[in-house]
Parts: structure tokens; C-alpha cells; sequence
């Protein structure tokens, strides 16, 4: 469980990555839409996990150049929150896959062929 405070920077990290992303690191994402889905902060906020999520499968080569640049993410961040946080945490970037496992779960669950329940239709009967 989190604490409160562990609450608030998981916030203000996810909030401050979004717009480093629009603004300062555009050059690293091209046309790629990725969203900053989850930030988890470690209880001595000294590590940030963030989960970030693509759009297209297709944009998916670019968390690796992302990963590649996450000491240029850092400095970003830092560069936003430095005055409010006594340490800058360290980064470590993860893909989110839970909107791709709902739509499979979705397209599973619709293709199952499930029979009529046979209790429901003997009282029916007998009415």
C-alpha cells in the first residue's frame, strides 16, 4: 500500500513525464502517441516505475529509444520538480499491456459458445 506522500509524487511524476513528453522529448517519440498510464514510487522515492502505453503496436520500437534516454527523461524531470523534491528519482520505464490483454480477453469472451442454461427452460415449461 502506498502512502499518501508516496501518492502525491507517483502524481506530480506522471503529470510532469506527460509534458516533458509533449514538449521537451518530442524529438524522441516522432509521431508516436504514448500515454504515461501508471507511476509507481518506490517508499523512498528514490526510484519512479513508469508504465508507459502505445497507441499503435507499431510505435513500440520507441520505448527502446526511450529507454535508451531515460538519464535525458531524468534531467527533464528534475529540471520541473528540483525545487519541490529533495531527490530526482531514478527511472525505470515498463510497457503497459493492459489495454492489448483487454481487448484480447474482450475478443476471447465474445467467441465463446455458451449453451442456454437447460434449468431455466424446464420451468419455463412447467408454467
Amino acid at each position: 500500500m502506498e502512502s499518501k506522500r508516496q501518492q502525491k509524487y507517483s502524481k506530480l511524476i506522471q503529470k510532469e513525464i506527460g509534458e516533458i513528453f509533449q514538449k521537451e522529448a518530442k524529438h524522441l517519440l516522432g509521431s508516436s502517441f504514448v500515454t504515461v498510464s501508471r507511476v509507481i514510487v518506490s517508499p523512498d522515492l528514490g526510484l519512479a516505475k513508469i508504465y508507459l502505453s502505445f497507441l499503435l503496436d507499431q510505435d513500440r520500437p520507441v520505448f527502446e529509444k526511450l529507454n535508451d534516454k531515460k538519464s535525458e527523461l531524468r534531467k527533464h524531470l528534475g529540471n520541473r520538480i528540483g525545487k519541490s523534491v529533495r531527490i530526482v528519482p531514478e527511472l525505470a520505464l515498463f510497457i503497459d499491456d493492459s489495454a492489448t490483454y483487454a481487448q484480447h480477453m474482450d475478443k476471447v469472451i465474445s467467441s465463446l459458445d455458451i449453451p442456454e442454461d437447460s434449468d431455466e427452460e424446464e420451468e419455463e415449461n412447467e408454467d
